[in-house]
């Protein structure tokens, strides 16, 4: 792929105004309207070969956790650079497919489902991987030794930037807690099953990265003591990006040192190789992603002055979710001597800020403001809120913007709704 320069990949300010590799934030505008969702395709590849470079030294396999980004583009430019699935829904399983995705590459982790999304999954050829002593008996009951599949431990392990994304720890609906393996062992002779994997995910955006070397010692623990056929295992993801320039990060060239020296002690012990899994998500496509909208309005109160912008809560749902931190841009004014402080509003008619208390260059109607990390969980999460509609999505890939959605139409609001007669 070419190469580029960091300044020239992300959202950068020059003389002339913002780009995206060579495209102008306002030319964006100007030809696909507002808001807007850009995403820089290089920068997503630049992850990607981050995290394979980090854990070189191990057989490992990237599993794209495609809740973050679902646009078929980005699972193709997945799959072109080596990277598989994994999905959480029968949904993201035939997107995958459609995708060009072979059955093998896609993972398949539900929480809770109907068994007839389990046996659909399974008439595709898709890898289970299993989140409930339930759910191991019904298959044990129903596939028996012919299919190979994975189970999910919860460890007991808090870990996440918000309880919301916190998914190991004792209290969490995900995965079979691991002091159920007893039972877990019981229903595994009982129906003869095929373990190939153990699979853990102990939540989102950890502060702390020697989390991933403590949950994997406790995967080691059973796969030495029960399982010994297995063919990889799978330790979810996690790693944290910046949204703030003082955020924290998890620096994965260094966590992946400690990663890799227990996981080759334990190959050694158990005898031969197997293949390490990671599910990246935020972590590969969170910085590629830019959300572009444009101020409606400038309203200064007694105490507070708002920009109300085309979007909301709707578009881009993260900061009142999970009280996010988005960094926020006026990129429309680059004089940034003269600067207020401000809110950033949405136009649903309920509370949706997206920034408080932000210093920008001074903002006016018809200004472009630009939200940073919005490659991750942020198209994936909007809904038509209000009876809006949703944003177009252009992916910048070798200094050629391209759209790959529509936006959506009143049509698209009418289009599954039945009048009746009364």
């Amino acid at each position: 792929m070419p190469k580029f320069n960091e300044k020239e990949i992300l959202l950068q300010k020059k003389e002339n105004g913002y780009f995206i590799q060579n495209q102008s934030v306002n030319s964006l505008i100007e030809q696909f309207g507002s808001p807007l969702y850009v995403y820089d395709g290089q920068k997503i590849e630049e992850q990607i070969a981050s995290m394979k470079d980090a854990f070189k030294e191990v057989d490992v396999k990237l599993k794209f956790a495609c809740k973050a980004l679902t646009n078929i583009n980005i699972l193709n430019l997945m799959l072109k650079n080596g990277v598989d699935i994994d999905a959480v829904s029968i949904e993201e399983i035939k997107l995958a497919l459609h995708a060009g995705f072979q059955p093998s590459q896609i993972q398949y982790t539900p929480s809770g489902v109907a068994f007839s999304e389990i046996e659909e999954a399974v008439e595709l050829g898709i890898r289970l991987n299993i989140d409930s002593l339930q759910l191991l008996e019904k298959v044990g009951e129903t596939y028996g030794s012919k299919l190979p599949v994975a189970i999910r431990l919860n460890p007991s392990i808090m870990a996440g930037g918000n309880l919301k994304i916190s998914t190991g720890h004792a209290d969490s609906k995900f995965g079979i807690p691991i002091d159920y393996i007893d039972q877990i062992v019981e229903l595994v002779e009982k129906y003869d099953l095929k373990i190939v994997g153990l699979h853990q995910h102990n939540g989102s955006d950890f502060k702390d990265g020697s989390v991933i070397v403590t949950a994997m010692k406790k995967s080691i623990e059973v796969a030495e003591k029960y399982f010994h056929d297995l063919q990889f295992i799978d330790m979810g993801s996690g790693f944290k990006v910046a949204y703030h320039e003082e955020d924290h990060i998890t620096e994965i060239h260094e966590l992946a040192k400690a990663v890799v020296k227990e996981f080759h002690d334990f190959q050694e012990r158990y005898g031969r190789k197997i293949e390490l899994w990671f599910e990246p998500g935020k972590f590969l496509v969170s910085e590629s992603g830019t959300f572009l909208m444009t101020c409606n309005v400038v309203k200064h109160n007694p105490n507070r002055n708002f920009v109300h912008v085309d979007s909301g809560l709707n578009h881009l749902i993260r900061p009142m979710m999970y009280d996010a931190y988005h960094e926020i841009l006026n990129v429309s004014n680059l004089d940034d001597s003269q600067t207020e402080n401000y809110d950033v509003v949405g136009y649903i008619c309920e509370t949706d800020t997206m920034g408080k208390d932000r210093k920008l260059p001074v903002v006016k109607p018809g200004d472009i403001i630009a939200m940073k990390n919005a490659g991750a969980y942020c198209f994936s999460m909007s809904s038509n809120y209000n009876s809006r509609i949703k944003p177009a999505e252009v992916l910048v890939y070798n200094r050629k913007a391209q759209l790959i959605r529509e936006r959506e139409s009143m049509e698209d609001i009418f289009r599954h709704q039945i009048e009746v007669t009364f």
